[in-house]
C-alpha cells in the first residue's frame, strides 16, 4: 500500500444508504468527489472564476472507475485517499482508495480522469502553470524516487 496524496476524512449520511445499510455504489464516488473537492477548496480553487486563485474552473471528468472490495455499513467517517497518478498537458488522472477511519480496511479504490477544458469552446486546453505547481505535493512518487 501507498503512503502517497492525502487523506481526508468524509461523511457517510443515513441518506447514503441503501436498503441493505450498505452504503450505496453510486455514493463511493461522491466520497471521493467531496475529498478531493475538499482539498483544493482549502488550496484556493472555487468554481467561481472570479474567486479562485486558479486560472483552471472548468474541469471535466471524462473517466472515472470504482473497484468495490468491503461494503462500507451504516453511517460513519470513512478516509478517501487520493494522489495524482499522472499530470498531463491537458489533464490528470487521480488515484484514490476509500478506507476505514482507522485506514486498516480499503473498502474500494480505482481512479478519475480529470480534463480542463476552455469554457468558450469545451474542448481541451492546458493546465495552468499555477495549478501545475499546487498538483505538485499530490504526484506518487515513483520506486526510484522513494
Amino acid at each position: 500500500m501507498t503512503e502517497d496524496g492525502v487523506f481526508e476524512p468524509v461523511q457517510v449520511h443515513f441518506d447514503d444508504l441503501d436498503a441493505m445499510g450498505l452504503l450505496h455504489n453510486s455514493r463511493y464516488a461522491l466520497l471521493v468527489e467531496r475529498a478531493v473537492g475538499t482539498y483544493w477548496q482549502r488550496l484556493g480553487w472555487a468554481a467561481d472564476p472570479a474567486r479562485s486563485v486558479f486560472k483552471d474552473v472548468f474541469l471535466a471528468v471524462r473517466e472515472f472507475k470504482v473497484t468495490y472490495h468491503v461494503p462500507i455499513a451504516g453511517a460513519g467517517e470513512p478516509v478517501v485517499q487520493f494522489w495524482i497518478e499522472r499530470l498531463g498537458r491537458t489533464s490528470n488522472m487521480y488515484g484514490f482508495r476509500v478506507l476505514s477511519p482507522d485506514r486498516a480496511v480499503v473498502h474500494a479504490d480505482g481512479y478519475r480522469v480529470n480534463v480542463n477544458l476552455d469554457p468558450a469552446t469545451l474542448r481541451p486546453t492546458p493546465l495552468s502553470d499555477e495549478l501545475r505547481a499546487a498538483a505538485e505535493p499530490l504526484l506518487r512518487r515513483t520506486a526510484a524516487a522513494c
